[in-house]
């Protein structure tokens, strides 16, 4: 099986692209980063791929604060295509895909989240748990469909919710296990598709 070329898209820090990073480094995952996109051009994520020397370049969204344009999504098919991109990876990327996107990698995207899907879908998901007082959270790696956080699940891990959890408390604990669950899953899923 040979090397599965990665492009991440990301819209803040990038820790769960470093995770990535730290698991090819270490060997435990047999893949390299062809190209990290944000649609923030100060985003972190995109300082942390130059350092590595990853190609890294900002994704366009004229203006628009969360809506991810169709011009916007065929431009990043086109920068994805040319870095040879065989999987693209969510990494804290906070606008919706759409089909522009989802035609050109049909079951080739996948995400991160931080709650067990189906609970808690969208923004600041341990923060919604912590208010719902809920016992448990986790991450959820999934496809990507054209819904919020509705794609097939791949993998989950839960995460207890303590009774004197904050918010920030327990998305600390959910970060550590995504670090470890996500680099690992797609390293399953890219054996799965023979990449």
């Amino acid at each position: 099986m040979a090397m599965t070329t990665l492009g991440i898209l990301g819209s803040g820090s990038g820790s769960n692209m470093q995770a990535i990073l730290d698991a090819i480094d270490a060997g435990d995952l047999d893949a390299r980063i062809g190209i990290v996109l944000s649609d923030h051009p100060d985003a972190y994520i995109l300082e942390r791929a130059r350092r590595k020397g990853i190609r890294a370049e900002v994704i366009d969204c004229s203006g628009h604060r969360m809506k991810f344009p169709d011009v916007a999504q065929e431009e990043t098919v086109r920068k994805l295509r040319d870095a040879g991109v065989e999987l693209v990876c969510l990494a804290g990327f906070m606008r919706l895909v759409k089909r522009p996107l989802l035609d050109a990698f049909p079951s080739r995207i996948l995400n991160i989240h931080p709650s067990l899907l189906p609970a808690f879908p969208g923004l600041e998901a341990w923060r919604q748990a912590v208010e719902a007082g809920v016992s448990e959270s986790g991450v959820t790696v999934h496809m990507v469909d054209a819904g919020m956080d509705t794609g097939p699940i791949l993998g989950q891990e839960r995460v207890v919710v303590f009774p004197d959890d904050t918010p920030e408390t327990l998305h600390a604990r959910i970060q550590t296990v995504e670090h470890r669950l996500y680099p690992a899953m797609i390293g399953k899923y890219a054996a799965q598709l023979k990449l």
